[in-house]
């Protein structure tokens, strides 16, 4: 399957797959291995729980110049822009070097450099999707639903979980960004200093 909308994501940790691609593919969620543990970073102050995680074939190029490798997808069931995103494993694997500025992504194949190109129309649409879709996520009802049903959601990993995607963390605290005007929060770890 093609997939047209992949972030490459330098900066991020794990090659990411959206429940809604992988039923798009046609596999199904019995193929997904066990996944117990969180990760963070998605949102401020909150912990996502995956679905579980699959091993892919993932193929740069073209018929007569392409390389094909297996990467490890950590599977997430929440909205999202693109398809996949691949983040330093992926970079790693492929020993792929990306010019972000001009929207290129160059790896060894086996008869030459395989180029992969983006299009600047395209890359601007879905970072506007993006923002918007995060801008909803952020400013969401459920998110302070979230926050306030979280400290008695656990997974339990032999059933499907039908607990919110995100849970808060005891590691943040919330720090007032404007003395003038309380209701002006952040949350911050809470290693940090207010200050």
């Amino acid at each position: 399957m093609r997939l047209s909308k992949v972030l490459m994501h330098g900066g991020s940790s794990l090659n990411i797959l959206y429940v809604n691609t992988l039923e798009a593919m046609g596999i199904p969620r019995a193929c997904l291995r066990e996944s117990l543990f969180p990760f963070y970073g998605i949102l401020p102050g909150m912990k996502a729980y995956l679905v579980g995680n699959i091993d892919l074939p993932v193929t740069f190029g073209s018929k007569s110049n392409s390389r094909t490798e297996a990467l490890t997808f950590e599977v997430v069931d929440w909205k999202g822009v693109y398809h996949a995103i691949l983040g330093c494993p992926a970079y790693a694997t492929f020993m792929a070097v990306p010019n972000y500025t001009y929207h290129k992504l160059k790896l060894p194949g086996p008869n030459g450099v395989i180029t992969v190109s983006d299009s600047f129309e395209q890359a601007y649409i879905s970072s506007h999707e993006y923002y918007d879709l995060a801008t909803t996520a952020a400013n969401s009802a459920e998110l302070g639903q979230l926050r306030a049903t979280t400290a008695e959601c656990r997974p339990d990993p032999g059933k499907p979980s039908q607990a919110p995607a995100f849970v808060s963390t005891d590691e943040t605290k919330s720090v007032t960004v404007d003395d003038t005007d309380p209701t002006k929060t952040v949350r911050i770890s809470s290693q940090l200093p207010a200050k």
